[in-house]
């Protein structure tokens, strides 16, 4: 099993400075490879570079350039090279699966803020001073920077990376685990229905509260944009003063909401899994669910268009971003596979409106948001209880038909 860590570092000014050098030095090299497919794909014979061909030129590049690109590790440059070959090739996948294609582009110094080192002891050593009480990792080109340590890393450390955030820095491991011992079995199984109004309803009648984190801070938030647009818009190296701190105060305030909503999903995802054996939950394509609608033209005034309800959907495609589901069933299932629990996906089809008592299937059944009220057997019922209940039976007879 492979498990991820993040330390918050603390680098002295001068170790700063490396660091923002060296993600810069490595974006020029990112962009620069990119240039040189594009270039190369333009020519009339339409070439087409990999990543092997730019990986050999390495050496070179290093040679010509000692003071800037020479001086970091080999291996990262490689894994950033991998990192444009990768973009390429997802590319290529959604031309033809006829995706929205996403042709990769430059990136800005501010834009570009990680760096990989695909093998620890290649050019960055964790716990690079054992016998220092404070924990440090070691990076070439930087030093040996301390790190804030609040949890003791189990397994082999197998990749390492640097990362920007605002002012801070991060670094990133990845460990390789041995397989952790399951949670104690509770005998107890869950569907799980994911909403706005509450963020879950489970089967058995519980709910939990939508924290609308990115509500709250909103205020704040339109307060802060306000005052940034006020500056014209320059590049980073041009700015003054206070449009540097305007610009990172929309940032820390967008960077607070995702870590609440984080918080959040991995609170609540620790409770299911420590209370269940068995999760279901709805399979959501949260990216159709949050698409605006499709203009409506107005046939009797060329270059006209009718209402099509694009502000009240604008108003729920925020609510849902703002719920955050992808994240939670990500972790969700994280948590699950590492406490040995099971988590199965179905069909969201007609799970709110399908009677749990006797199975009558209607419109009607739903009169309100949160009432149920089945037509045939009179069952009333909150209708995210019911969508729980139908998930959750969904979700055992899947289990059943496709046993582990």
């Amino acid at each position: 099993m492979i498990r991820a860590y993040k330390f918050l570092m603390r680098p002295t000014v001068g170790q700063t400075i490396a660091l923002g050098e060296m993600l810069r030095d490595h974006c020029s090299l990112y962009n620069g490879a990119l240039q040189e497919r594009r270039d190369a794909y333009r020519h009339v014979s339409k070439t087409s570079v990999k990543y092997g061909m730019q990986s050999a030129q390495l050496k070179d590049i290093r040679a010509y350039d000692p003071e800037r690109q020479g001086r970091w590790s080999f291996s990262s440059q490689q894994a950033t090279l991998r990192r444009l070959d990768k973009a390429f090739a997802a590319f290529f996948r959604r031309v033809k699966s006829g995706d929205l294609p996403g042709y990769p582009r430059f990136r800005g110094v501010n834009w570009f803020d990680t760096v990989d080192f695909p093998k620890g002891g290649d050019g960055c050593r964790w716990n690079s001073t054992p016998h220092d009480p404070v924990t440090r990792v070691r990076f070439q080109g930087v030093g040996h920077v301390k790190v804030n340590q609040h949890r003791p890393v189990a397994g082999r450390v197998r990749t390492v990376s640097v990362k920007r955030e605002g002012r801070k820095w991060f670094v990133v491991l990845t460990a390789e685990q041995v397989t952790p011992e399951p949670l104690p079995a509770t005998g107890s199984v869950a569907g799980i229905d994911l909403g706005i109004a509450n963020f879950l309803a489970d089967s058995g009648g519980g709910f939990v509260p939508n924290p609308r984190h990115g509500r709250r801070a909103a205020a704040k938030l339109e307060a802060a944009q306000q005052e940034l647009s006020r500056f014209p818009r320059r590049k980073a190296k041009d700015r003054t003063r206070n449009h540097q701190r305007a610009v990172e105060k929309v940032a820390n305030l967008h960077g607070k909401v995702r870590r609440q909503r984080l918080d959040h999903a991995h609170k609540t995802a620790l409770d299911l899994v420590r209370a269940h054996d068995f999760i279901a939950h709805e399979d959501l394509k949260i990216r159709n669910m949050s698409k605006a609608p499709a203009p409506k033209p107005d046939p009797g005034q060329p270059g006209g268009f009718l209402p099509n309800g694009a502000a009240a959907k604008a108003g729920l495609n925020r609510s849902i971003a703002d719920a955050g589901w992808g994240v939670f069933l990500t972790i969700l299932n994280a948590k699950a596979e590492s406490a040995g629990r099971e988590v199965i996906a179905v069909n969201p089809r007609n799970t709110s409106r399908q009677c749990p008592e006797c199975g009558h299937t209607a419109k009607e059944n739903r009169p309100t948001q949160e009432k149920f009220h089945c037509q045939a057997c009179g069952l009333l019922a909150h209708a995210d209880t019911v969508g729980a209940l139908n998930v959750l039976r969904a979700g055992l007879v899947r289990r059943d038909a496709h046993p582990a």
